[in-house]
C-alpha cells in the first residue's frame, strides 16, 4: 500500500483495469515525489528533536483532553493539581509505549497515545451507581468540609476501578495480535475495504476540527491559510541559514518550510494571538488568547516521577472488564486501517501479516502499561501524526523515536509540558482540518488500483462511506434507548464499534467486496498484488523496515521460527485456512 517499490529499487510495469499500463517508481522516484525522508532514513539528530517535538506537538490536543473529560466523572475538582498529575503520567506513557512500538511493534513511524475508543466504556462504568460522584461535588468543585485525604481516596478508588478494566481487558488484545487472530483477517483486506475503513479515519474526525476550531474561527482559517502557504505554495523555498563546519561559519540554505510546517504554523499563530491578548484585541473569553490556561503552569510541579501503581493497586470487576473490552476491539480495528496509511505515507512497502499482528499485541501490551500507571485511559495509534507525515513528507522512524523520548521527558518536567498546553485551541483545530484531510486523501488512493467504470465497485464504495456516515450519528443521539441483546455487557461493545466510523465503513466494504461476485481485475487485485507483491514472494534475506532491529540473521535460520504469527520469518502459507463462499485474494 505504497507510491513505490522501495526496498527493490526496480520498476515494474502493472497493467491496470483498465488495460492501461503504469511503471511503478523506484525508492528514487519517491524522493522526486517529495519524500524528504523514508521510514529507515535518519535526518541529523539536531533536526530529528525539532521533528520529533513537531509530532508531539501535534498529538497533544488530543492526549490532553482525554484527561479533562474522565476528570469529572472521577469527582477531581478543576483547581486540584491530580489534573496534571494524570497528564503528566499519560505522556510518559504514551512516549515509552510509542519507543516500543517503533522499535519493536509494527516498526512504523507512528506515535502511541491515548484514545477516545475507551471513554465510552469508562463512562458506562463511572454511571454506575457506585460511583457516582458524592452530593458535595457540584460544577467541578468540591463544596462542604472534606479534607483533601478524603478527596484523593475518592477520585483514586475509581481510578483503579478504570485501571483493572484496562488491564484485564488489553489481554485480549494480546492475544488477538501475538496469537495472529488479526492476520488471519488480512487475506480478505482488499482496495475497496481498505479505502472507506481509512477514508472513515479523516471524515469522522471532523468534530474534533470543528470543536477546536469553533472558538475563533478568524484564528483558524488564518491557521489553515498559513499552513497550507508554508507546506504546499512555499515548500520549495529554501530560506538562508548559518552553517559551522570545519572551523568557518558558511552560508547555506536549508528546506525550512518544507520540513517544519506545522511547527512554524504553530509559532506564528501561537505569537500572534499572544500579540492580541496582550493588547487587549480580543475579548477576556476568546479562546484564542494565551493566558486562560496559565493555571495549568502553576499547579504543574518542576518534576515528578510516574511510577507504577501510583494510586494504588488496580481492582478488577467482571462489568468493567467486559464494557472495556468494546473500548480495545474498537482500538484494534481501527489501527489496522491506520497501520496501511502510515504505510502509504512513510514510503514503506504494505504493512505485512506479521508486522500487523506484532503492532496489535504491542497494543494491547501498552494498554495494560498505561492500567499499571494509571492514566485513566488505554494507548492507540495517533491518526493525527499520520497526516503529518503526509504534511511534512518526514516519514523517519528515528523522528518518531525522538517524538517518544520527547514525551517521556515532558512528562517529567510538568511545567515544560504545560507550557506547550496553553496553545489556543482555534489553532489546533486549524492544523487538525489541513491534516485530516490529508488521511482522508489516502484513504481515497486507493480506488487507483479498482475499476471505477464498475457498477459493483461503485455500489461498493458508496454504500460503504455513506452507510458508515450515517449509521454511528444515529446510534449516538439514541444510544440510551438501543437495547440488542439481554446482556449490558454485550450491548455495550455493540454500542461502541457501531458508534465508530471507521469499524462500520471497513465491515461494509470487508463483507461486501468480498461477497458480491467479481473478478480480481474488476477489483483491483492484480494491479494490487502486481504493485506491492505479497509476503510470500518477498525474499526472506532481504532487510525490510519490518524487521527485527536484532538478531534477524539467527531467526532466519530457525525452522520454527516461520510458524510464530510475530516473527518476520512468518510464512502465512503455513497456516492458511480456507473459508467457502468468500471471493479470496
Amino acid at each position: 500500500m505504497t507510491d513505490n517499490l522501495g526496498y527493490s529499487g526496480e520498476k515494474d510495469d502493472v497493467e491496470t483495469a483498465d488495460g492501461e499500463k503504469i511503471s511503478l517508481p523506484s525508492e528514487d522516484d519517491t524522493k522526486k515525489n517529495g519524500m524528504l525522508y523514508t521510514i529507515n532514513e535518519s535526518p541529523p539528530w539536531y533536526m530529528c528533536i525539532l521533528l520529533g517535538l513537531q509530532q508531539y506537538l501535534t498529538m497533544f490536543g488530543s492526549t490532553v483532553s482525554i484527561p479533562f473529560i474522565i476528570a469529572p466523572a472521577m469527582c477531581i475538582s478543576e483547581d486540584d493539581p491530580a489534573r496534571g498529575y494524570i497528564i503528566s503520567t499519560i505522556f510518559f506513557v504514551s512516549g515509552l509505549v510509542t519507543l516500543l512500538q517503533s522499535t519493536f511493534g509494527c516498526r512504523l513511524p507512528i506515535i502511541q497515545g491515548g484514545t477516545f475508543a475507551f471513554l465510552v466504556p469508562t463512562g458506562a462504568i463511572l454511571s454506575l451507581q457506585e460511583w457516582k460522584c458524592p452530593p458535595e461535588y457540584k460544577d467541578g468543585f468540591w463544596t462542604g468540609n472534606i479534607t483533601q485525604e478524603a478527596r484523593d481516596e475518592i477520585w483514586q478508588t475509581r481510578m483503579r476501578e478504570i485501571q483493572g478494566a484496562i488491564c484485564v481487558s488489553a489481554l485480549f488484545q494480546i492475544v488477538l495480535g501475538y496469537c495472529g487472530l488479526i492476520g488471519l483477517l488480512l487475506r480478505f483486506i482488499t482496495p475497496l475495504t481498505i479505502t472507506p475503513a481509512v477514508t472513515m479515519i479523516g471524515v469522522s474526525l471532523f468534530k474534533a476540527a470543528s470543536f477546536n476550531a469553533q472558538g475563533n474561527w478568524g484564528i483558524a482559517l488564518l491557521t489553515i491559510v498559513v499552513m497550507i502557504l508554508f507546506s504546499q505554495y512555499l515548500s520549495n523555498v529554501d530560506l538562508p541559514a548559518i552553517k559551522y563546519s570545519k572551523g568557518r561559519l558558511k552560508f547555506t540554505r536549508i528546506p525550512l518550510l518544507k520540513l517544519f510546517p506545522i511547527l512554524l504554523t504553530i509559532v506564528c499563530m501561537w505569537g500572534l494571538c499572544a500579540l492580541l491578548t496582550s493588547t487587549q484585541a480580543i475579548g477576556p473569553k476568546n479562546a484564542a488568547r494565551t493566558d486562560t490556561k496559565i493555571g495549568l503552569i502553576s499547579n504543574s510541579d518542576w518534576f515528578r516521577v510516574p511510577y507504577p501503581f501510583q494510586w494504588g493497586v488496580p481492582t478488577v470487576s467482571a462489568a468493567g472488564v467486559f464494557g472495556m473490552i468494546a473500548g480495545v476491539i474498537a482500538s484494534a480495528i481501527e489501527s489496522v486501517g491506520d497501520y496501511y496509511a502510515c504505510a502509504r505515507l512513510s514510503g514503506a512497502p504494505r504493512p505485512p501479516t506479521h508486522a500487523i499482528n506484532r503492532g496489535i499485541g504491542m497494543e494491547g501490551l501498552g494498554c495494560v502499561l498505561a492500567g499499571i500507571w494509571g492514566t485513566g485511559n488505554g494507548t492507540t495509534s495517533y491518526s493525527e501524526n499520520i497526516g503529518a507525515i503526509g504534511v511534512t513528507k518526514v516519514g523517519s522512524r528515528k523522528v518518531i523515536q525522538v517524538a517518544g523520548a520527547l514525551m517521556m521527558v515532558f512528562g517529567l518536567f510538568s511545567k515544560f509540558g504545560a507550557l506547550f498546553l496553553t496553545i489556543p485551541s482555534p489553532i489546533v483545530g486549524g492544523i487538525f482540518c489541513v491534516m485530516f484531510g490529508m488521511i482522508t486523501a489516502v484513504g481515497l488512493s486507493n480506488l487507483q488500483f479498482v475499476n471505477l467504470n464498475s457498477s459493483r465497485n461503485l455500489f461498493v464504495l458508496g454504500f460503504s462511506i455513506f452507510f458508515s456516515l450515517m449509521l454511528p450519528e444515529w446510534v449516538k443521539e439514541n444510544e440510551r434507548n438501543l437495547a440488542f441483546t439481554n446482556v449490558k455487557e454485550l450491548d455495550q461493545i455493540i454500542l461502541v464499534l457501531l458508534s465508530t466510523h471507521m469499524f462500520v465503513g471497513g465491515f461494509l466494504g470487508f463483507f461486501l467486496d468480498n461477497t458480491i461476485p467479481g473478478t480480481r481485475e474488476e477489483r483491483g487485485l492484480l494491479a494490487w498484488d502486481s504493485k506491492h507483491g505479497t509476503e510470500n514472494s518477498r525474499d526472506q534475506t532481504t532487510a525490510s523496515p519490518y524487521d527485527l532491529p536484532f538478531g534477524m540473521d539467527w531467526l532466519r535460520k530457525q525452522s520454527w521460527s516461520k510458524y510464530v504469527p510475530f516473527l518476520p520469518t512468518f510464512q502465512e502459507d503455513v497456516l492458511r485456512i480456507k473459508v467457502p463462499g468468500l471471493c479470496r485474494k
